[in-house]
């Protein structure tokens, strides 16, 4: 029996070996079925309600998903000369550009900085200074974005990253940047968007619905047969060792009784073949008056029905 082999030590050792690579296998497919699927955004009830900047991120961490979107509250003053035009940005559906400005967090370890998108204007002319002083915004929170080469010579910049603005700047930044809302002095005057001769930039909360990425549903997929053809495989090397030893036996049988073991196996494949010819040659008989499956009279009515 093919049990009996598979409990031979060396299968055994086999067969947990086998059954550790399958489980490594599903492992990594359950990693792949995890990450096949984003974390839906904190709820629309949770982001709207402005928290102060300092105790939703410090500056050394990095801004996860879970904490953008956010809108936040941030009490400090722009700083002088630190401010830049971020290019081919859409707001009513007109191109147009950024305007940001590095903003000076009142609490915020280090001095730390983080920019603000003060506005949107059509033109890459020169925008309005950051009103000075002390000032306190609300803003929505977001995740910095990637660095884009850019000509020296340009006076725009293709992207809002925060790691380049760091180096232009040469100041400590938070990981994100804010999209300045209401902006108000320390007298309550409004300094928003719209008082300093720029439109409001509008960021409205994500969409609440996790996306899937099928492409890791199909990794996981790829996984899983992995470790199924693990023990596949350690099954076939036992049914080909159960197999070996049954030809041993039947070996040592014809030697004993004074046979040659080679000659009974080609006897046994001359009797397997004639029985499968046997088999072949034993057609239905066909009715009465009709032609056989073999009859030539059937090939001729089938030529005449042709032409």
């Amino acid at each position: 029996m093919v049990l009996k082999t598979a409990f031979k030590p060396r299968w055994i050792l086999s067969l947990v070996g086998a059954l550790l690579v399958a489980t490594g296998f599903v492992l990594l497919s359950q990693w792949q079925f995890n990450r096949s699927a984003t974390e839906a955004p904190p709820p629309v009830t949770t982001t709207e309600k402005p928290v102060p900047l300092t105790s939703h991120l410090k500056p050394t961490e990095v801004l996860m998903a879970n904490q953008a979107d956010q809108m936040v509250t941030a009490t400090g003053r722009f700083l002088d000369g630190k401010q830049i035009l971020v290019n081919n940005r859409l707001e009513d559906g007109r191109l147009g550009y950024w305007v940001v400005a590095a903003f000076k967090v009142d609490g915020a370890p280090d001095g730390n900085t983080i920019p603000v998108v003060r506005g949107w204007q059509p033109d890459e002319t020169t925008p309005a200074p950051a009103p000075s002083g002390e000032l306190t915004l609300t803003g929505r929170l977001l995740p910095t974005e990637a660095p884009v080469s850019r000509d020296p010579g340009k006076a725009s910049f293709d992207s809002l990253s925060v790691a380049e603005l760091i180096n232009v700047w040469d100041v400590p930044s938070y990981s994100g940047f804010l999209v300045a809302g209401p902006v108000t002095g320390a007298d309550g005057a409004d300094h928003s968007a719209a008082a300093s001769g720029l439109d409001q930039v509008t960021v409205g909360p994500q969409p609440q619905e996790r996306q899937i990425n099928w492409l890791n549903v199909f990794y996981g997929i790829e996984w899983v047969v992995f470790a199924g053809f693990a023990v596949f495989l350690w099954y076939r090397l036992v049914a080909d060792d159960y197999r070996r030893e049954q030809e041993d036996i039947a070996d040592a049988a014809a030697i004993a009784a004074g046979l040659d073991p080679a000659a009974v196996y080609r006897d046994e494949v001359l009797l397997e073949a004639a029985h499968a010819e046997s088999f072949q040659g034993a057609q239905p008989a066909a009715p009465t008056g009709q032609p056989g499956p073999t009859d030539p009279s059937n090939d001729i009515s089938q030529n005449k029905d042709q032409k």
